[in-house]
């Protein structure tokens, strides 16, 4: 039986694991967008990686908060992290019907689908840790502004680098260099807010 953690270990570990979780289940659509997968591929490749992450979470979650059930919140986090690549592939695949309309519809469609992508997964994870975790609607936006940090932080590092031509071996290995650099942003300001949930529970 694993001890619980103190929250003074938490934030350490939960980086490492999950930026190793986020990092190895990002592998998967990395991979299969260096390969030029459909659209429905890529949703799934996203699921998969909603799952490993979801599941490198609840090896530190459940130190801390015994009662969460690995299914509950492995398959939510599979389901929005599926929900999220499909929003974003919906924007990405429809970019010149978007581009004919006119500006200000053009921004609210960009608003709208930005913040679907952005909420999607700590509001599903929220829907398992607030039956357990007392203010825990906190965590919607700690993953939020997570995400955000960490997009941002993928799209400055590999926009330079991916240039036309390049084999598919180095597309790849552009993409999950990004990946680790982004799952580490994530992961570090998510330990943050998961540390003071620790601490109210």
């Amino acid at each position: 039986m694993s001890t619980k953690l103190t929250t003074g270990d938490l934030r350490g570990v939960w980086f490492l694991r999950v930026t190793a979780g986020e990092f190895l289940g990002f592998l998967v659509p990395a991979l299969a967008g260096a390969l030029s997968a459909p659209a429905p591929v890529l949703v799934l490749a996203g699921v998969a990686e909603g799952a490993v992450l979801g599941a490198a979470q609840w090896s530190v979650l459940r130190r801390t908060f015994p009662v969460l059930r690995a299914g509950a919140w492995i398959g939510v986090s599979a389901l929005a992290a599926g929900f999220a690549w499909a929003v974003a592939l919906l924007a990405v695949d429809n970019g010149e019907r978007l581009n004919s309309l006119p500006l200000p519809a053009v921004l609210a469609v960009a608003a709208l689908s930005g913040t679907a992508v952005l909420l999607s997964l700590g509001t599903g994870q929220w829907l398992v840790l607030r039956r357990h975790v007392p203010g825990s609607s906190l965590w919607i936006w700690a993953n939020a502004l997570a995400w955000a940090a960490g997009l941002l932080v993928f799209t400055a590092f590999t926009t330079p680098l991916w240039q036309p031509g390049q084999t598919t071996a180095l597309i790849a290995l552009i993409g999950a260099s990004g990946g680790l650099l982004m799952a580490a942003t994530m992961a570090a300001i998510t330990g943050l807010f998961l540390y003071r949930l620790a601490q109210r529970s």
